[in-house]
């Protein structure tokens, strides 16, 4: 907390000239889009690793992602670019949100249901389903305007630019909401986390909290996805920093964790490139690259809790 504390404090300060009333806010709306991100990612990571019983899966390693891009692609097909361009931001991310909520639902729950009892056959449905994604949105990318192409383009990487203040508010609601459920889950999160004979015997149903936790996940890789975009890999790697950090089960203590490690690593990061060394990298970028190397690692020790 203390580290967040100086992170933020840097993000907001250094290098600002001219008008703090100008500067504050609009420094704070970029903080406070990182902080929703970086909280909704690493729980939506918590959870899903929670009912699948391992530590190498995320959301975005099981196809999200294409999903995404997918969905994105589809929309700038039939509605064409100029219209979805003209829609404000509300309308997108509404849009973008709700289509990204029931297949996200059908998504997990397909590959939960089909495949849970195994790892590697989870992991392999999950490539499949990407490359579908990815085979079928190719193949619409092909068939639009390059002008079209290029906002599919734009919108296909995570960026924290200024985002409407009645956008971040409705966002913020919903993350939110979920985040309270989820605290208030967080005891069961534990039994169901030890499989389902365990839970049955201790008198959770597992069907229906896998479901809960399910809704929760959609929810929030939903909105953080429509809100700035995909990040593959911030969830692997935030997640497994906190439980080196914290090496419990207790999602009491892991959540929160797991959600400070998330924020220092986005606001740090930002705060790190922007202010700092002055570069115009994307962070994701980065990000990406270590994760890709901590998923690498993981799948290689085996990734069963």
């Amino acid at each position: 907390m203390l580290l967040l504390a100086c992170c933020i404090i840097g993000y907001l300060t250094l290098g600002a000239r001219g008008n703090w009333e100008f500067v504050l806010p609009f420094r704070g709306n970029k903080l406070v889009v990182l902080l929703l991100v970086a909280v909704s990612v690493s729980t939506a990571t918590v959870l899903f690793q929670t009912i699948t019983q391992n530590r190498i899966l995320t959301p975005a390693i099981m196809g999200f992602d294409a999903l995404y891009v997918l969905i994105l692609t589809v929309l700038v097909f039939v509605l064409g670019g100029q219209a979805y361009g003209e829609l404000s931001q509300i309308g997108q991310f509404a849009l973008n949100t709700s289509l990204l909520m029931c297949a996200a639902l059908a998504l997990f729950g397909t590959l939960l249901t089909k495949a849970r009892s195994d790892l590697m056959r989870m992991i392999l449905t999950g490539i499949i389903f990407a490359g579908l994604f990815r085979a079928v949105t190719g193949f619409l990318q092909r068939m639009i305007d390059p002008n079209e192409y290029a906002v599919i383009q734009v919108a296909s990487f995570a960026r924290f630019a200024r985002i409407d203040g009645g956008l971040l508010t409705i966002a913020g609601v919903l993350t939110c909401g979920a985040l309270i459920v989820c605290w208030q889950m967080r005891h069961r999160l534990d039994v169901l986390a030890l499989g389902e004979v365990a839970t049955i015997n201790l008198g959770e149903n597992p069907r229906r909290g896998r479901f809960q936790v399910l809704v929760l996940i959609a929810v929030l890789v939903s909105v953080s996805t429509a809100l700035v975009g995909p990040m593959a890999f911030l969830g692997l790697l935030v997640v497994s920093l906190a439980h080196l950090i914290t090496p419990t089960a207790s999602h009491a203590v892991l959540l929160p964790c797991a959600a400070l490690v998330s924020a220092v690593t986005l606001v740090g990061g930002q705060f790190v490139l922007e202010r700092v060394m002055g570069l115009t990298t994307p962070l994701v970028v980065v990000i990406d690259v270590m994760g890709g190397v901590v998923f690498l690692i993981l799948l290689m020790r085996g990734g069963q809790r």
